[in-house]
This record gives structure tokens, C-alpha cells and sequence, in this order.
């Protein structure tokens, strides 16, 4: 923690910063973090009472805390006050959201950089993260809130529910039923121990949505304690990102089958060589699967004759930016009030929840006085005003927009109750500009080919607890332990026939034939391909040189950095590598060899075909070696990994794009938390 307390100017929920709504055309340009430009950056600088293996002090120019080795061999905790394993979640869903960011030149509002700029440009990838976002924040967290009211009024945890009760119903009779709320709301904002005392923990697949009890976790085990299913995983968080990525294949799979027409319960049955059992299943080629539902309908094709398809098609398209950044910023707003509630090193502990708790206490001091007639009435006139006070309420506005011209600025969350609260990429910035203002740069978040265990995972009081005398769900040690343990076929069980035909995707034995000579026939034609960028490549094709070493070697080493990064540079192999023992810290590529094996430290002889000042970078994107269809066939049809590529655009407008680096991401996020740039995600 930074040795500056909390004081009072802290708990106020006036703007921190009104420099960028006033005067927005202010030019504010740092060149390294020294100049402490946000809030994330002096944290980052900060000397902080806990500290982990990266805020130790070296004499080293970067200390390799474990880029290239398992997980026992990496320091515990690389950050003061948060383990590893939470570390880790926090970068994974970092790499995800995060494809191209900008540096702004003006003070950012909050305090925190790295917000979504208005302008964010749309794309059916960034999308998914979204929506990926929404499940493992909102959706979870609903999910969790909802399991523990049917809890509470199952009266299964009998001595609970009757404290709720006797507390509820003795605020009615005196009618005190509101301050009740507040007083609860304070004391569960401010005094965090008092959360696992009314609310216990237990995990979320055991816990039966009906009745409150105890249940088999859909996927047949309890393997992990936050997510829907208890799905195993080998690292912590690995389920619910699972589940995330389902979901959204879920929602498609049903808006694919909805449009091709599914309708498995009139189907004929099934017989060896029928037309029905030869082809493949319909959702598995989304390709034209519309049209050809409409033309074994007997209808006229519709790109031709519906004059209806574009104009919708468009208006859908277009709107999905708007859906998408309202998305992202309700996803934000959830994050930032979790973050306020229970804060992470090393951001404040106690500023945050005790400015909220103070929010709530005129409600407190309110509803001591005010009647259910005072609210009732209040709130009508409330009603009537909004719907009849149009005139009054434009010239309101009008005044507002002319007196205090981007006023709404001022008045977001982000500035006002929530300022200075970071959303989980800004916390995750802020952790990554710690390693890197002390020279120890954060490694990436292990990874295994193996699939998890199929092992109910331990579970300790702080995962399973019950309140008083009352029993965990009110069951027994035996029926937890039933309940935990695994069985496969519970994954499996739906909800009626109906379902299971609806979800089963059977094309017959021939079918998958089919499927699998187009795979075949699929991976020689990619195979080719690859061959004849060589030649184009040779030729002098731009576009080619991008493509080669996209698709890496089977048993190529892939390892790299902290300080040098494989990559290609117009097809030519070499290494990014990023040099701070200068006086300015620079990134560069070079394609000397002798890197490989004894690096880039304090050598001269290293000749770089271009070197960039990190104080100069002002765009950083992610790009792909394919495009997206292209990297899908090539994923589906070779079943390897595709490295992808980063663009580094200077403040004078050069670019430099490297590309087919297995560490993009790692190069990316060193990148973004050197420097003294206030970033906004694109």
C-alpha cells in the first residue's frame, strides 16, 4: 500500500478531474512513468507495505521471474497482497479484451486511463469478449445472488432464515423496514467480515436453484468452486472462461439452428444411405445455410428477390457497435462496484467502501423520517414530472448544455461515486506497470495441454460454510461428498426429448465422412498454400512475406522473452527486443542470430533494422497473419496454434508490424505499461 492515507477530500464523490471536460483540447503528454500522469502510474511507483517478488529490489536490468517455467518454479506472490492464481485470471481476461489501444493527450477523467473510447471501432471478435465479459461478471454474479435468496427462503439453514425473518417482520410492524435496508446495506459495505456471516459461501454448482439444497453439478463433478457447472480446471477461473466461450457458441448454435430451419422432431427415421443421413448436419456449414432453407422450402432465393434482407442486415450491423460499447460499459460499471467493495492491491483498501457506505447514510437519515405516504407521493409526482415535463426539462437541458458545455462528462459514475475505481484492465495495467517500474516485468499465465482432472477439487470453510449450529445446505457430510464426486453422465441430461433432439447435431456415419474428406481435402489445399507463399514471399510479395512463419513448425521452441520476442519482420526471421539499460528505453528488431543464445544485454554489435523510443509509442495494435477466415480454416483443418502480429505506431505517424510472435500478447502488454502514455481501448 502507498504510505498516503485516506483523507476526507478522498471520500467526496466530486470529479477528480474536470481538466478534460473543461478545457478538452489541453494538450498533457508524458514520456515516461516517472511523470506519474494517472493515478495507475503512481501507484505503480509507489513504495507499498506488502510486496511480492516483482516490487523487490535488483540490481539485475530485467530479472526473469519465470517467463519459460512451470508454475512451482515462479515466485509466490510476484505481487505484494494478491496471489498468483488471481493474478493470473486477471491477465488471461486482459489478453482477451485488449486488441488496440491509442494514447490521449489529454488529462483523463477518473484519475485512470486505459477507458473505452467513445469511437470504438466494432468487430464481431471484440463482440464475443463482450459478451464472454457480461456471462463471467454480470451473469455469474446474478446467478450467485439468486442462489442465495432461494437459500434464504428455503428454510433449509433453519437458524439463518429465522434471524432474516424475526428481523424483517419486527422492522414492519414498527415500520423501520427501510432503515433496516440501509443500516444492512452500510454494515455489508463497510465491515466486509459480516458478508460471509449473512451471506456463507458455498459453491455455485452446488447449490439447486429450486429448492435450495444441495445437487449434482451439471458437469458431473465439483471440479471448481465459482462457476455454473463445476467444471474441472488447472488453473483458477479457467471453468467460468470455459463456460463464457460456450455460452456464446450456445447463443450462436441456437440462432444458426433458428435459421436453417432445425426441426429435428419431424424428421423421418433414420436409415443407412438416406439423403438425411449422408450429408452433414446443416449447423455444422453455416455457410448458405439461410438460403438453403429457404430453398427446401420451396421459396425463392433470398439474396435475389427479398428485398427486405439488406436493409435489416444493415440495420443490425449497424447497430452492433452501440450494443457492443453499451455492453462494455455496464460490464465496467459491475467491475468497478466490485473492485469499490473489495479492493485489490495496490489500490486502497478502505477509501473506496467507506465512500460508498457514506453515500448510502442519507437514505439512513431519511428514511428515519419519511412516511410510506411521503414515498408513495414522491415517487408519483416523480412519474407524472418525466411524463408530462418535457418543455420544462429540454429547456433544462438546453441551459445546462449552453452554461456547461460536456456537463454529462462530469457527472459519469467513473468521476463521481466511482473515481479513482479501476475496472479489472485497469487494475491489471496497474499490476504490469508495477513489474515494470522495478524492472521485473510480470510473466504470462502458465499454460497445459493437458486436460484438467476429473476429481471433485478440495474444498475448505472458505468455500462451504454455514452460519451458527445450521449445516452447510443442510446436508449431511455424506450427501456432500455424493454430491461432489464425479459422474459422467449428469453433464448429458436436459430438460426433455424435445432438447435433446433440438441439441444433438447427428449427420450418420457417412456425413462425418464428408466432414472429414473436406478436412483432409481442406488441410493439403492450406498445406499448398503455405508452400507458395514461400515463392511469392521470394518474389517479393508483401502480403506473403506477412504470412510466412504464421504457422508454426510441429516441435518448433516457441519460448521467449522477457526481453527478446521471436518474430518476423517483412518475412525475415529475428527479435523484437526492448532495451531499458539506456538512457531512453527502447523497442527494436534485429535479426542477428547470435541473440538465440546469448541475448540482447549490454552488447553493441547488435545492429537493428529500427529502434523505437517506448516514450514515442502512440498506437499499439493487434493483428492476425490471417485474416479471420483464413485463420479459422487454417486452425480447423492443421489443428495448430496461428501466431499472430503487432503494429507499433509512432507519435509521428510511422508504423512498424511484426509478425508470427507466439508471445504477441506478452510483447503487447510490456509494452503498454512502460511508458508514460495514457492509453484508451479502441
Amino acid at each position: 500500500m502507498s504510505t498516503r492515507g485516506v483523507v476526507y477530500k478522498d471520500l467526496l464523490s466530486q470529479p477528480k478531474e474536470t481538466t478534460a471536460v473543461q478545457e478538452p483540447r489541453k494538450e498533457d503528454i508524458s514520456y515516461t512513468m516517472r511523470d506519474k500522469p494517472t493515478e495507475s502510474h503512481a501507484l505503480a511507483l509507489a513504495d507499498h507495505e506488502e510486496k511480492g517478488a516483482a516490487q523487490n529490489e535488483h540490481d539485475a536490468e530485467v530479472v526473469d521471474l519465470g517467463w519459460n517455467e512451470p508454475e512451482e518454479v515462479i515466485p509466490k506472490p510476484l505481487v505484494g497482497g494478491l496471489p498468483n492464481e488471481e493474478l493470473w485470471i486477471l491477465i488471461r481476461r486482459f489478453n482477451k479484451q485488449m486488441y488496440h489501444v491509442k494514447e490521449i493527450s489529454h488529462p483523463v477523467p477518473g484519475g485512470l486511463d486505459l477507458n473505452i473510447a467513445d469511437e470504438e471501432e466494432f468487430s464481431p471478435d471484440k463482440l464475443r469478449s463482450n459478451i464472454e465479459r457480461l456471462y463471467m461478471t454480470i451473469i455469474i454474479g446474478l446467478l450467485g445472488f439468486g442462489k442465495h435468496m432461494v437459500r434464504l427462503r428455503s428454510w433449509r439453514e433453519t437458524r439463518r432464515t429465522a434471524w432474516f425473518c424475526t428481523a424483517y417482520f419486527l422492522a414492519w410492524f414498527f415500520d423501520f423496514l427501510m432503515p433496516l435496508f440501509a443500516t444492512t446495506l452500510i454494515v455489508l459495505i463497510a465491515y466486509p467480515p459480516c458478508r460471509s456471516v449473512l451471506f456463507p459461501p458455498a459453491p455455485l454448482a452446488l447449490v439447486d436453484s429450486k429448492s435450495g439444497g444441495v445437487q449434482k453439478p451439471k458437469s458431473g463433478v465439483l471440479g471448481s468452486h465459482d462457476s455454473a457447472t463445476g467444471a474441472p480446471e488447472n488453473y483458477k477461473g479457467e471453468a467460468v472462461e470455459a463456460e463464457a466461450s460456450n455460452f456464446v457458441n450456445g447463443i450462436a448454435s441456437v440462432a444458426l439452428s433458428s435459421a436453417t430451419g432445425k426441426h429435428p422432431q419431424s424428421d423421418p427415421p433414420s436409415e443407412d444411405g438416406a439423403p438425411h443421413d449422408v450429408v452433414p448436419d446443416p449447423t455444422e456449414i453455416a455457410t448458405g445455410a439461410a438460403n438453403a432453407k429457404d430453398k427446401a422450402a420451396g421459396g425463392t432465393p433470398t439474396s435475389k428477390h427479398d428485398k427486405t434482407k439488406v436493409p435489416v442486415e444493415t440495420a443490425m450491423w449497424t447497430k452492433m457497435r452501440p450494443i457492443m460499447h453499451g455492453i462494455a460499459d455496464v460490464t465496467d460499471t459491475w467491475e468497478r462496484f466490485a473492485n469499490a467493495l473489495s479492493p485489490t492491491s495496490p489500490f486502497p483498501r478502505e477509501t473506496f467502501r467507506l465512500r460508498l457506505a457514506a453515500l448510502v447514510l442519507p437514505l439512513l437519515a431519511v428514511s428515519l423520517f419519511a412516511t410510506s405516504y411521503m414515498f408513495v407521493k414522491g415517487l408519483t409526482f416523480g412519474v407524472g414530472f418525466g411524463f408530462f415535463g418535457d418543455p420544462i426539462i429540454q429547456r433544462g437541458l438546453a441551459f445546462l448544455n449552453r452554461r456547461f458545455p460536456n456537463w454529462q462528462k462530469l457527472l459519469e459514475i467513473r468521476n463521481t461515486i466511482l473515481k479513482g475505481v479501476p475496472t479489472n484492465a485497469q487494475l491489471t495495467i496497474t499490476l504490469l506497470r508495477i513489474g515494470e517500474a522495478n524492472k521485473a516485468p510480470l510473466p504470462p499465465p502458465p499454460r497445459t495441454q493437458a486436460p484438467p482432472p476429473e476429481e471433485p477439487a478440495d474444498v475448505s470453510e472458505d468455500q462451504l460454510r454455514a452460519t451458527g449450529a445450521d449445516w452447510p445446505l443442510s446436508a449431511t457430510q455424506e450427501e456432500l461428498d455424493e454430491a461432489m464426486s464425479h459422474d459422467p453422465t449428469v453433464a448429458h441430461e436436459t430438460g426433455g426429448s424435445d432438447i435433446d433432439a433440438s441439441k444433438d447435431s447427428k449427420h450418420g456415419k457417412k456425413g462425418s465422412k464428408i466432414l472429414g474428406f473436406f478436412k483432409g481435402s481442406t488441410k493439403t489445399a492450406v498445406q499448398t498454400a503455405i508452400g507458395t507463399d514461400k515463392l511469392k514471399a521470394k518474389a517479393g510479395s508483401a502480403p506473403a512475406k506477412n504470412r510466412l512463419g504464421v504457422v508454426p513448425k510441429p516441435g518448433e521452441d516457441l519460448t521467449s522473452g522477457p526481453v527478446e520476442f521471436k518474430s518476423r519482420y517483412h518475412g525475415q526471421k529475428g527479435h523484437v527486443y526492448i532495451t531499458t539499460k539506456a538512457t531512453i528505453p527502447c523497442v527494436a528488431f534485429s535479426t542477428d542470430s547470435t541473440i538465440e543464445k546469448i541475448g540482447t544485454h549490454e552488447r553493441e554489435d547488435l545492429h537493428p533494422i529500427w529502434s523505437i523510443p517506448i516514450g514515442d509509442i502512440a498506437e499499439l495494435k493487434k493483428v492476425g497473419g490471417y485474416g479471420w477466415k483464413a485463420k479459422l480454416v487454417v486452425g480447423w483443418a492443421l489443428d495448430r496454434e496461428v501466431a499472430d502480429g503487432l503494429e507499433i505506431v509512432d507519435r509521428k505517424g510511422n508504423s512498424w508490424k511484426v509478425t508470427a510472435m507466439p508471445l504477441r500478447d506478452e510483447l503487447f502488454n510490456r509494452l503498454i505499461a512502460m511508458g508514460g502514455q495514457k492509453w484508451e481501448s479502441w
